[in-house]
């Protein structure tokens, strides 16, 4: 009933549409309406997003953006109320919910099965960055403060390790020493942002294949799932498409045999994404695209390890020791992630030298 009484704030008669469960997204709560037009409804989740109308506000900005910049482009932005409302507030701001239209004979997917799937995700997150590189930053809400923090996420792990019992401490010592083992990694990301080398951004950071319309034919259309855009470095989403789309074995696999890197995929990633942002990618960017793969992976063992250790508050498990199985999982990708690092930089050697030549 409340669903339906929500439809009515945007002129919607429910006695019309068909209101289902949609999607497998593990945060905001998600509905398709179908109907005489088909629409999608979201709940926000309000423990993760604790500022809901940032979000709209960010999205408005960015809409209105795009549609003097790059009217063609398709940004899908929440449908205001018929009082102008971006949000309807229900139970006193408690919960918010907005109302997107449904992209028809449009498709997403939730792992890539070829090459051509990961250039055209990696050419739509580019392409999303390249054309709001002219937006004013300022302006832009930072939903969730210092998500993608390396820093904040070393630091949060040095504190779930001082206060964790012993048995804890025991059980994830290998996974510990790792973290100090690879610890490289911070200290990289410490220079490049002390020194200000990377310029801020607006960032997705959240670049799961998910994330990406497609048509029928599986050429991508454009990003969606916008909570997460903020200012940020280009770190975020080029490692979290590294992370993420480069294993045939997902981050929940216990057989660590599985975890392989494909490193056809990792090409197919560089040549979508330098598509789109390679005229606007500084030499310093280009220098570290590598490295943003070992940055998202180790920040996700940070993540997962430090779950552990705090007794699994943040992520949800569904048996014991999961959380340092997903972090022993992720140890694993970043190992076979290292091992095929040169192999990357000569293949952005060769294709860099290859652009140049055809350019000049």
């Amino acid at each position: 009933m409340m669903l339906d009484q929500i439809l009515e704030l945007y002129g919607l008669d429910a006695n019309n549409y068909i209101i289902k469960s949609f999607g497998a997204g593990l945060i905001n709560h998600t509905w398709k309406v179908s109907g005489p037009k088909n629409y999608i409804l979201q709940r926000i989740n309000p423990y993760v997003f604790k500022n809901p109308e940032a979000i709209a506000e960010n999205m408005a900005l960015l809409a209105d953006h795009l549609k003097q910049t790059a009217p063609d482009y398709l940004f899908v932005a929440p449908i205001p109320t018929l009082t102008g409302d971006r949000l309807v507030e229900i139970n006193n701001k408690k919960e918010y919910y907005r109302l997107f239209p449904f992209i028809d004979n449009s498709v997403t997917i939730t792992e890539i099965k070829n090459q051509q799937e990961a250039f055209e995700a990696a050419h739509q997150f580019g392409k999303f960055t390249y054309l709001l590189r002219g937006f004013d930053l300022d302006k832009l809400h930072y939903t969730l403060p210092r998500f993608h923090d390396l820093k904040l996420r070393f630091d949060q792990f040095k504190e779930a390790c001082s206060t964790a019992g012993a048995d804890k401490l025991a059980v994830a010592a290998a996974a510990i020493n790792d973290i100090y083992k690879y610890q490289g990694i911070l200290f990289t990301y410490m220079q490049l942002i002390d020194r200000q080398l990377l310029p801020l951004r607006v960032i997705h950071h959240d670049t799961k294949i998910s994330n990406v319309l497609f048509d029928q034919d599986h050429n991508g259309l454009c990003v969606i799932d916008l909570d997460t855009v903020m200012p940020g470095y280009f770190l975020s989403d080029v490692g979290d498409m590294l992370r993420t789309y480069l294993s045939p074995a997902n981050e929940e696999e216990r057989d660590f045999s599985k975890i392989q890197i494909n490193e056809e995929c990792f090409y197919a990633i560089y040549k979508g994404y330098i598509s789109a942002m390679g005229s606007a990618l500084t030499p310093v960017e280009k220098e570290y695209f590598t490295y943003s793969g070992k940055y998202m992976i180790y920040m996700q063992v940070l993540r997962f390890l430090t779950d552990f250790l705090n007794d699994d508050i943040y992520y949800h498990t569904t048996y014991p020791l999961q959380n340092l199985v997903r972090a022993q999982n992720q140890l694993a990708l970043l190992e076979q992630f290292i091992k095929s690092e040169k192999r990357f930089k000569k293949f952005i050697e060769y294709f860099s030298f290859k652009h140049n030549n055809i350019v000049n």
